[in-house]
Protein backbone atom coordinates (compact mmCIF):
# COMPACT_ATOMS: atom_id res chain seq x y z
CA UNK A 1 0.00 0.00 0.00
CA UNK A 2 1.38 3.30 -1.01
CA UNK A 3 1.05 5.86 1.65
CA UNK A 4 2.17 9.57 1.17
CA UNK A 5 0.42 12.98 0.69
CA UNK A 6 -1.77 12.53 -2.65
CA UNK A 7 -3.67 15.96 -2.64
CA UNK A 8 -6.90 16.48 -4.39
CA UNK A 9 -8.70 18.15 -6.82
CA UNK A 10 -10.36 21.94 -6.14
CA UNK A 11 -10.32 22.87 -2.04
CA UNK A 12 -9.37 26.73 -1.58
CA UNK A 13 -7.56 28.13 0.52
CA UNK A 14 -9.05 30.46 2.81
CA UNK A 15 -7.86 32.77 5.40
CA UNK A 16 -7.82 30.12 8.80
CA UNK A 17 -7.08 32.61 11.81
CA UNK A 18 -6.16 29.61 13.93
CA UNK A 19 -3.73 32.09 15.83
CA UNK A 20 -6.05 33.70 17.84
CA UNK A 21 -6.36 30.16 19.80
CA UNK A 22 -3.88 27.55 18.17
CA UNK A 23 -1.38 28.26 21.09
CA UNK A 24 -3.86 28.48 23.77
CA UNK A 25 -3.97 25.46 26.32
CA UNK A 26 -7.52 23.46 26.96
CA UNK A 27 -8.86 24.68 30.45
CA UNK A 28 -12.27 23.56 31.63
CA UNK A 29 -14.92 25.45 31.99
CA UNK A 30 -16.50 25.21 35.88
CA UNK A 31 -19.41 22.94 36.24
CA UNK A 32 -22.72 24.81 35.10
CA UNK A 33 -25.33 25.70 37.78
CA UNK A 34 -27.38 23.89 34.77
CA UNK A 35 -27.76 21.86 31.60
CA UNK A 36 -29.65 21.33 28.87
CA UNK A 37 -29.01 17.86 27.32
CA UNK A 38 -30.98 16.56 24.08
CA UNK A 39 -32.08 13.03 23.41
CA UNK A 40 -30.92 13.25 19.85
CA UNK A 41 -27.03 14.32 19.41
CA UNK A 42 -26.32 11.83 16.56
CA UNK A 43 -27.31 10.21 13.10
CA UNK A 44 -30.35 7.94 13.62
CA UNK A 45 -32.73 7.71 15.57
CA UNK A 46 -33.76 9.78 18.99
CA UNK A 47 -33.17 8.18 22.31
CA UNK A 48 -36.08 7.93 24.98
CA UNK A 49 -35.55 9.38 28.32
CA UNK A 50 -34.37 6.82 31.27
CA UNK A 51 -35.61 9.04 33.73
CA UNK A 52 -38.38 11.43 35.25
CA UNK A 53 -38.98 15.06 36.32
CA UNK A 54 -37.96 15.31 39.91
CA UNK A 55 -35.26 11.97 39.48
CA UNK A 56 -31.72 12.67 40.95
CA UNK A 57 -29.05 11.70 38.64
CA UNK A 58 -25.11 11.24 38.92
CA UNK A 59 -22.24 11.94 36.22
CA UNK A 60 -22.05 10.09 33.56
CA UNK A 61 -25.74 8.21 34.48
CA UNK A 62 -27.38 7.24 30.97
CA UNK A 63 -30.43 9.17 30.87
CA UNK A 64 -31.29 8.25 27.39
CA UNK A 65 -31.07 5.49 24.70
CA UNK A 66 -32.90 4.14 21.71
CA UNK A 67 -33.00 0.13 20.98
CA UNK A 68 -32.19 1.10 17.57
CA UNK A 69 -28.63 -0.33 15.99
CA UNK A 70 -27.87 3.52 14.59
CA UNK A 71 -27.74 5.98 17.57
CA UNK A 72 -25.93 6.30 20.74
CA UNK A 73 -27.26 6.70 24.12
CA UNK A 74 -26.81 10.30 26.29
CA UNK A 75 -25.51 10.84 29.93
CA UNK A 76 -25.78 13.31 32.34
CA UNK A 77 -22.94 15.40 32.35
CA UNK A 78 -23.89 17.23 36.04
CA UNK A 79 -24.95 15.47 39.18
CA UNK A 80 -28.78 17.00 40.34
CA UNK A 81 -32.11 16.39 40.01
CA UNK A 82 -34.07 16.51 36.71
CA UNK A 83 -36.42 19.49 36.47
CA UNK A 84 -38.08 19.23 32.95
CA UNK A 85 -38.17 17.00 30.01
CA UNK A 86 -39.51 18.51 26.37
CA UNK A 87 -38.74 20.79 23.50
CA UNK A 88 -35.90 22.53 23.53
CA UNK A 89 -33.84 24.51 20.28
CA UNK A 90 -31.01 22.30 18.95
CA UNK A 91 -28.36 24.36 17.14
CA UNK A 92 -29.47 22.00 14.53
CA UNK A 93 -32.33 24.62 13.80
CA UNK A 94 -35.62 22.98 15.37
CA UNK A 95 -37.01 21.75 18.72
CA UNK A 96 -35.75 18.17 20.27
CA UNK A 97 -36.84 16.73 23.35
CA UNK A 98 -34.28 17.80 25.96
CA UNK A 99 -33.69 16.78 29.93
CA UNK A 100 -33.10 19.83 32.01
CA UNK A 101 -31.10 18.70 34.61
CA UNK A 102 -29.93 21.50 37.52
CA UNK A 103 -26.94 20.46 39.37
CA UNK A 104 -26.64 19.78 43.23
CA UNK A 105 -22.94 21.23 42.82
CA UNK A 106 -21.25 18.30 43.78
CA UNK A 107 -20.19 16.71 41.01
CA UNK A 108 -20.82 13.35 41.62
CA UNK A 109 -19.78 10.13 39.35
CA UNK A 110 -22.23 7.74 38.87
CA UNK A 111 -21.16 5.08 41.60
CA UNK A 112 -21.58 2.31 38.59
CA UNK A 113 -19.40 3.12 35.97
CA UNK A 114 -16.05 0.99 35.98
CA UNK A 115 -12.55 0.92 34.60
CA UNK A 116 -12.72 -1.88 31.77
CA UNK A 117 -10.71 -4.49 31.62
CA UNK A 118 -7.20 -3.49 29.60
CA UNK A 119 -7.10 -3.09 25.98
CA UNK A 120 -5.54 -6.50 25.28
CA UNK A 121 -7.92 -8.55 26.90
CA UNK A 122 -10.73 -6.96 25.59
CA UNK A 123 -12.79 -8.48 22.68
CA UNK A 124 -13.53 -6.59 18.95
CA UNK A 125 -17.23 -7.07 20.51
CA UNK A 126 -16.54 -6.03 23.85
CA UNK A 127 -14.92 -2.77 22.03
CA UNK A 128 -18.02 -2.04 20.80
CA UNK A 129 -20.23 -2.37 23.01
CA UNK A 130 -18.29 -0.32 25.35
CA UNK A 131 -17.82 2.47 23.18
CA UNK A 132 -21.77 2.03 22.02
CA UNK A 133 -22.15 2.12 25.80
CA UNK A 134 -20.62 5.34 26.22
CA UNK A 135 -22.59 7.23 23.83
CA UNK A 136 -19.66 7.89 21.48
CA UNK A 137 -20.41 9.43 18.14
CA UNK A 138 -17.99 10.96 15.75
CA UNK A 139 -16.49 14.57 16.98
CA UNK A 140 -15.62 15.98 14.28
CA UNK A 141 -19.38 17.53 13.25
CA UNK A 142 -20.91 14.44 11.64
CA UNK A 143 -22.00 12.91 15.15
CA UNK A 144 -22.58 9.13 13.24
CA UNK A 145 -22.36 6.98 16.30
CA UNK A 146 -19.09 5.32 16.57
CA UNK A 147 -19.73 1.50 16.98
CA UNK A 148 -21.91 1.59 14.02
CA UNK A 149 -18.67 2.53 12.20
CA UNK A 150 -16.90 -0.42 14.03
CA UNK A 151 -19.47 -3.33 12.60
CA UNK A 152 -18.65 -3.34 9.26
CA UNK A 153 -20.83 -5.92 6.81
CA UNK A 154 -18.70 -9.55 6.62
CA UNK A 155 -18.17 -8.64 3.23
CA UNK A 156 -16.49 -5.45 3.47
CA UNK A 157 -12.67 -6.04 5.48
CA UNK A 158 -11.36 -3.22 6.79
CA UNK A 159 -7.29 -3.26 6.41
CA UNK A 160 -6.97 0.91 7.26
CA UNK A 161 -8.12 3.13 9.76
CA UNK A 162 -7.56 7.15 9.57
CA UNK A 163 -7.83 9.37 12.03
CA UNK A 164 -8.61 12.81 10.81
CA UNK A 165 -6.12 15.30 12.44
CA UNK A 166 -6.35 17.99 9.75
CA UNK A 167 -8.79 20.46 11.23
CA UNK A 168 -9.23 21.86 8.25
CA UNK A 169 -11.69 24.45 8.79
CA UNK A 170 -10.90 27.83 9.77
CA UNK A 171 -10.52 29.36 13.55
CA UNK A 172 -10.80 25.77 15.06
CA UNK A 173 -8.09 24.65 17.04
CA UNK A 174 -9.56 22.18 19.59
CA UNK A 175 -8.38 18.66 17.89
CA UNK A 176 -5.32 20.93 17.16
CA UNK A 177 -4.50 21.13 21.20
CA UNK A 178 -6.00 17.67 21.45
CA UNK A 179 -3.12 16.40 19.43
CA UNK A 180 -0.91 18.60 21.74
CA UNK A 181 -1.75 18.05 24.89
CA UNK A 182 -3.44 13.99 24.89
CA UNK A 183 -1.14 12.37 22.12
CA UNK A 184 -1.15 9.02 24.12
CA UNK A 185 -4.70 8.67 24.31
CA UNK A 186 -5.21 9.80 20.42
CA UNK A 187 -2.67 6.35 19.70
CA UNK A 188 -4.67 4.19 22.52
CA UNK A 189 -7.94 5.30 21.19
CA UNK A 190 -6.36 4.74 17.62
CA UNK A 191 -4.93 1.16 18.51
CA UNK A 192 -8.30 0.26 20.23
CA UNK A 193 -10.11 1.12 16.49
CA UNK A 194 -8.25 -0.87 15.00
CA UNK A 195 -8.44 -4.16 16.75
CA UNK A 196 -12.40 -3.35 16.79
CA UNK A 197 -11.90 -3.65 13.10
CA UNK A 198 -9.13 -6.04 12.90
CA UNK A 199 -7.46 -3.42 10.80
CA UNK A 200 -3.45 -4.15 10.86
CA UNK A 201 -2.28 -0.59 9.77
CA UNK A 202 -3.73 2.95 11.29
CA UNK A 203 -2.64 6.36 9.74
CA UNK A 204 -3.16 10.34 11.72
CA UNK A 205 -3.13 12.48 8.76
CA UNK A 206 -2.18 15.95 9.76
CA UNK A 207 -1.98 19.05 8.05
CA UNK A 208 1.63 20.80 7.48
CA UNK A 209 0.76 23.92 8.97
CA UNK A 210 0.63 21.63 12.40
CA UNK A 211 4.02 21.07 12.33
CA UNK A 212 4.25 20.86 16.37
CA UNK A 213 1.19 18.84 16.18
CA UNK A 214 3.20 16.35 13.54
CA UNK A 215 6.11 16.10 16.00
CA UNK A 216 4.36 15.49 19.27
CA UNK A 217 2.24 12.34 17.38
CA UNK A 218 5.22 11.20 15.76
CA UNK A 219 6.98 10.78 18.95
CA UNK A 220 3.76 9.08 20.49
CA UNK A 221 3.22 6.38 17.83
CA UNK A 222 7.31 5.17 18.02
CA UNK A 223 7.36 1.60 18.94
CA UNK A 224 3.86 1.13 17.55
CA UNK A 225 4.37 -1.48 14.09
CA UNK A 226 1.70 -0.42 11.90
CA UNK A 227 0.58 3.28 12.81
CA UNK A 228 2.25 6.41 11.29
CA UNK A 229 1.62 9.85 11.12
CA UNK A 230 1.21 11.62 7.65
CA UNK A 231 1.84 15.24 6.49
CA UNK A 232 -1.02 16.82 4.42
CA UNK A 233 -0.63 19.79 2.53
CA UNK A 234 -3.05 22.57 4.08
CA UNK A 235 -5.99 22.79 1.53
CA UNK A 236 -9.80 23.10 2.29
CA UNK A 237 -11.82 20.70 2.68
CA UNK A 238 -8.38 18.03 3.81
CA UNK A 239 -10.54 16.56 6.90
CA UNK A 240 -13.27 15.59 4.40
CA UNK A 241 -12.90 11.98 4.94
CA UNK A 242 -13.08 11.26 1.01
CA UNK A 243 -10.57 13.94 0.11
CA UNK A 244 -8.15 12.61 3.27
CA UNK A 245 -8.00 8.74 2.57
CA UNK A 246 -6.95 10.08 -1.53
CA UNK A 247 -4.39 11.92 -0.10
CA UNK A 248 -3.24 9.14 2.10
CA UNK A 249 -3.92 6.14 0.56
CA UNK A 250 -4.57 7.05 -3.19
CA UNK A 251 -7.93 5.27 -2.55
CA UNK A 252 -10.86 6.84 -4.21
CA UNK A 253 -14.41 5.97 -2.93
CA UNK A 254 -16.57 5.27 -5.99
CA UNK A 255 -19.89 7.66 -6.15
CA UNK A 256 -22.75 7.07 -3.81
CA UNK A 257 -20.08 4.83 -1.63
CA UNK A 258 -18.60 4.78 1.57
CA UNK A 259 -15.33 4.63 3.04
CA UNK A 260 -15.16 1.08 3.98
CA UNK A 261 -16.17 -0.05 0.07
CA UNK A 262 -12.19 0.70 -0.42
CA UNK A 263 -11.14 -0.92 3.10
CA UNK A 264 -11.08 1.99 5.37
CA UNK A 265 -12.70 3.51 8.63
CA UNK A 266 -12.14 7.25 8.88
CA UNK A 267 -12.53 8.96 12.66
CA UNK A 268 -11.70 11.77 14.32
CA UNK A 269 -8.68 12.40 16.78
CA UNK A 270 -11.36 13.66 19.33
CA UNK A 271 -12.87 10.59 18.65
CA UNK A 272 -9.96 8.78 19.57
CA UNK A 273 -9.73 10.52 22.99
CA UNK A 274 -13.25 9.96 23.83
CA UNK A 275 -12.87 6.27 22.64
CA UNK A 276 -9.34 5.94 24.97
CA UNK A 277 -11.57 7.41 28.40
CA UNK A 278 -14.60 5.34 27.59
CA UNK A 279 -12.00 2.07 27.84
CA UNK A 280 -9.38 3.21 30.03
CA UNK A 281 -11.93 5.05 32.48
CA UNK A 282 -15.34 3.73 31.82
CA UNK A 283 -16.03 7.72 31.26
CA UNK A 284 -19.16 8.33 29.00
CA UNK A 285 -19.29 11.28 26.39
CA UNK A 286 -20.12 13.69 29.07
CA UNK A 287 -17.87 16.75 28.16
CA UNK A 288 -15.71 17.81 24.87
CA UNK A 289 -13.37 20.41 23.63
CA UNK A 290 -14.76 23.33 22.23
CA UNK A 291 -12.94 26.18 20.58
CA UNK A 292 -14.70 29.92 20.96
CA UNK A 293 -13.14 31.97 18.58
CA UNK A 294 -13.49 34.51 16.44
CA UNK A 295 -13.53 38.38 16.29
CA UNK A 296 -16.42 39.16 18.00
CA UNK A 297 -15.14 37.40 21.12
CA UNK A 298 -13.83 39.09 23.80
CA UNK A 299 -11.54 36.46 25.07
CA UNK A 300 -11.06 33.41 22.97
CA UNK A 301 -10.13 30.15 24.06
CA UNK A 302 -10.58 26.49 23.78
CA UNK A 303 -12.54 24.68 26.74
CA UNK A 304 -13.48 21.66 27.81
CA UNK A 305 -17.48 22.10 28.67
CA UNK A 306 -19.60 19.58 29.83
CA UNK A 307 -22.18 18.49 26.89
CA UNK A 308 -25.77 20.85 27.84
CA UNK A 309 -24.16 23.61 28.84
CA UNK A 310 -26.13 26.79 27.19
CA UNK A 311 -23.83 28.46 24.70
CA UNK A 312 -24.37 31.84 25.94
CA UNK A 313 -22.73 30.85 29.61
CA UNK A 314 -19.91 29.74 27.76
CA UNK A 315 -19.46 32.64 25.90
CA UNK A 316 -20.03 34.43 28.97
CA UNK A 317 -17.08 32.69 30.15
CA UNK A 318 -14.98 33.65 27.37
CA UNK A 319 -15.56 37.66 28.07
CA UNK A 320 -18.80 38.35 26.58
CA UNK A 321 -19.13 39.26 22.57
CA UNK A 322 -17.61 42.77 21.37
CA UNK A 323 -19.83 45.65 20.32
CA UNK A 324 -19.29 44.67 16.38
CA UNK A 325 -20.55 41.28 16.75
CA UNK A 326 -22.83 40.42 13.74
CA UNK A 327 -23.30 36.49 13.44
CA UNK A 328 -22.97 33.47 15.98
CA UNK A 329 -21.70 30.25 14.24
CA UNK A 330 -21.32 27.21 15.62
CA UNK A 331 -18.94 25.29 14.22
CA UNK A 332 -16.74 26.91 11.71
CA UNK A 333 -17.63 29.74 9.28
CA UNK A 334 -17.05 26.88 6.24
CA UNK A 335 -19.73 24.56 7.23
CA UNK A 336 -21.18 25.82 10.25
CA UNK A 337 -24.57 26.72 11.03
CA UNK A 338 -25.50 30.36 11.82
CA UNK A 339 -27.63 30.95 14.82
CA UNK A 340 -30.33 33.52 16.04
CA UNK A 341 -29.19 33.52 19.66
CA UNK A 342 -26.53 32.06 21.98
CA UNK A 343 -30.09 30.06 23.91
CA UNK A 344 -28.88 26.59 22.65
CA UNK A 345 -27.04 23.68 24.47
CA UNK A 346 -23.73 22.42 23.42
CA UNK A 347 -24.21 18.83 22.17
CA UNK A 348 -21.27 16.45 20.98
CA UNK A 349 -20.93 17.76 17.81
CA UNK A 350 -20.17 21.19 18.76
CA UNK A 351 -16.59 21.82 17.83
CA UNK A 352 -16.87 25.19 18.03
CA UNK A 353 -18.49 28.45 18.93
CA UNK A 354 -17.92 31.32 16.35
CA UNK A 355 -18.70 34.90 17.11
CA UNK A 356 -18.11 37.21 13.50
CA UNK A 357 -17.85 40.80 13.22
CA UNK A 358 -18.76 42.84 10.23
CA UNK A 359 -15.76 43.15 8.75
CA UNK A 360 -14.61 38.96 9.03
CA UNK A 361 -18.15 38.64 7.49
CA UNK A 362 -17.61 40.37 4.22
CA UNK A 363 -21.39 40.69 3.58
CA UNK A 364 -22.63 41.19 0.06
CA UNK A 365 -25.78 40.47 -1.56
CA UNK A 366 -26.40 37.43 -4.08
CA UNK A 367 -26.93 38.61 -8.01
CA UNK A 368 -27.75 36.88 -10.12
CA UNK A 369 -25.26 34.00 -11.53
CA UNK A 370 -22.39 34.83 -13.97
CA UNK A 371 -21.05 31.34 -15.30
CA UNK A 372 -17.93 31.79 -15.00
CA UNK A 373 -16.84 28.19 -13.45
CA UNK A 374 -15.49 29.45 -10.49
CA UNK A 375 -17.62 26.79 -8.20
CA UNK A 376 -16.47 23.88 -10.92
CA UNK A 377 -13.21 24.68 -10.36
CA UNK A 378 -12.74 24.66 -6.93
CA UNK A 379 -15.55 21.37 -6.05
CA UNK A 380 -13.04 19.01 -4.33
CA UNK A 381 -15.97 16.15 -5.63
CA UNK A 382 -16.21 17.19 -9.32
CA UNK A 383 -19.62 18.23 -9.35
CA UNK A 384 -20.89 21.35 -11.57
CA UNK A 385 -22.82 23.70 -8.35
CA UNK A 386 -23.84 26.08 -10.95
CA UNK A 387 -26.29 23.81 -13.13
CA UNK A 388 -27.17 21.72 -9.38
CA UNK A 389 -27.94 25.21 -8.28
CA UNK A 390 -30.12 26.20 -11.23
CA UNK A 391 -32.02 22.84 -11.06
CA UNK A 392 -32.72 23.12 -7.22
CA UNK A 393 -33.92 26.86 -7.99
CA UNK A 394 -36.62 25.25 -10.71
CA UNK A 395 -37.23 22.26 -7.96
CA UNK A 396 -35.98 19.80 -10.63
CA UNK A 397 -34.33 17.64 -7.69
CA UNK A 398 -34.93 14.49 -9.83
CA UNK A 399 -32.77 15.74 -12.26
CA UNK A 400 -30.21 17.14 -9.30
CA UNK A 401 -30.11 13.65 -8.48
CA UNK A 402 -29.10 12.12 -11.65
CA UNK A 403 -26.23 15.40 -11.49
CA UNK A 404 -25.02 13.65 -8.15
CA UNK A 405 -26.31 16.18 -6.10
CA UNK A 406 -26.05 13.42 -2.93
CA UNK A 407 -21.93 13.49 -3.32
CA UNK A 408 -22.24 17.02 -2.45
CA UNK A 409 -20.18 17.24 1.03
CA UNK A 410 -21.04 20.76 2.07
CA UNK A 411 -18.22 22.20 1.91
CA UNK A 412 -18.95 25.01 1.00
CA UNK A 413 -16.12 25.99 -1.62
CA UNK A 414 -18.48 26.75 -4.21
CA UNK A 415 -19.98 29.16 -2.09
CA UNK A 416 -16.99 30.82 -1.05
CA UNK A 417 -15.62 31.81 -4.42
CA UNK A 418 -18.82 32.93 -6.28
CA UNK A 419 -18.57 36.69 -6.97
CA UNK A 420 -22.31 36.23 -7.48
CA UNK A 421 -23.01 35.85 -3.36
CA UNK A 422 -25.03 32.76 -4.35
CA UNK A 423 -26.02 30.65 -1.43
CA UNK A 424 -24.48 27.26 -3.02
CA UNK A 425 -24.27 25.44 -0.24
CA UNK A 426 -27.98 26.01 1.28
CA UNK A 427 -29.01 25.03 -2.19
CA UNK A 428 -27.50 21.62 -2.32
CA UNK A 429 -28.66 20.67 1.29
CA UNK A 430 -32.37 21.57 0.20
CA UNK A 431 -31.31 19.54 -3.01
CA UNK A 432 -30.14 16.42 -0.89
CA UNK A 433 -33.03 16.85 1.65
CA UNK A 434 -35.77 16.59 -0.97
CA UNK A 435 -34.28 13.83 -2.18
CA UNK A 436 -34.06 12.13 1.17
CA UNK A 437 -37.92 12.47 1.65
CA UNK A 438 -38.52 10.91 -0.93
CA UNK A 439 -36.76 8.09 -0.66
CA UNK A 440 -38.10 7.55 2.52
CA UNK A 441 -41.79 8.37 1.53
Amino acid sequence: MRLGAAGFRGGVHPDYHKELTASLAITALPVPAQVVIPLLQHIGAPCEPLVAVGDHVFVGQKIGESKEFVSAPVHASVSGKVAAIGPYRHSMGKAVEAITIVSDGEDKRDPSLQAPPPLEELTPDEIRRLIREAGIVGLGGACFPAHVKLSPPADKPIDLVILNGAECEPYLTADHRLMLERPEDIVFGLKAIMKALGAKTGIIGIENNKLDALRVLRQAVEGSPGIRVVSLPTKYPQGAEKMLIKATTRRIVPSGGLPMDVGVVNHNVGTAVAVAEALKQGKPLYERVVTVTGGGVARPCNLLVRIGTLVKEVLEACGGVKEDAVKLVIGGPMMGLAQPDADIPVVKGTSGITVLTREEMALREAVPCIRCGKCVDVCPMGLVPVTLAQLTEHKLFERAEKMHVMDCIECGCCAYVCPASRPLTQYFRLAKAQVMGRKRK
